[in-house]
């Protein structure tokens, strides 16, 4: 079977706490292999992906993101986002790069409208230091587990929703 859901950690191992979405996902992977292993899942750790995250979306029917974000929230807190809010992030809570996902979300809708047909979700960990050769701040590294398990939730979800499609 041909992989149709996209789980992707995004972010900069050296970066402190940057290395979130990567961490994250790593976690999970770890901790749910049976579902990381599917042959319906695409896992995918990623830095720096600018433009190419377009690429790894390309063909899916779901994609969880998961990427640290800079907001008024407290180190550690995990937001939830669709597409739709994605592509609205505001200046108080956005990705930690300067390029982040949601321009390259927007381009990529631009360019190809067909995107807006993945069952998009982007999973925000607030982050605190974002210096290079920090480590993940405390807040951050504690809230890896709870990540990893909300990663779990919505593969299981979109996996749901794949079958009934396919039903």
């Amino acid at each position: 079977m041909e992989a149709k859901i996209t789980v992707i950690g995004i972010g900069q191992s050296l970066r402190g706490d940057d290395a979130a979405g990567l961490m994250a996902v790593r976690l999970w992977q770890k901790n749910f292999p049976e579902t990381a292993s599917r042959p319906e899942v695409r896992v995918e750790t990623l830095e720096l992906p600018g433009l190419g995250l377009l690429d790894y979306l390309d063909g899916m029917q779901a994609a969880v993101l998961v990427d640290a974000i800079r907001s008024p929230d407290p180190a550690g807190s995990l937001r939830r986002f669709t597409l739709r809010q994605a592509l609205a992030f505001t200046s108080d809570a956005r990705s930690a790069h300067g390029w982040g996902v949601a321009e390259t979300l927007q381009l990529g809708l631009a360019l190809n409208p067909s995107l807006c047909q993945c069952r998009l979700i982007l999973l925000g960990l607030s982050g605190r230091h974002f210096q290079t050769g920090a480590a993940l701040s405390p807040e951050v590294e504690a809230a890896l587990p709870y990540a990893a398990e909300r990663i779990e939730h919505e593969v299981l979800r979109s996996l749901r929703k794949l079958a009934r499609k396919n039903d």
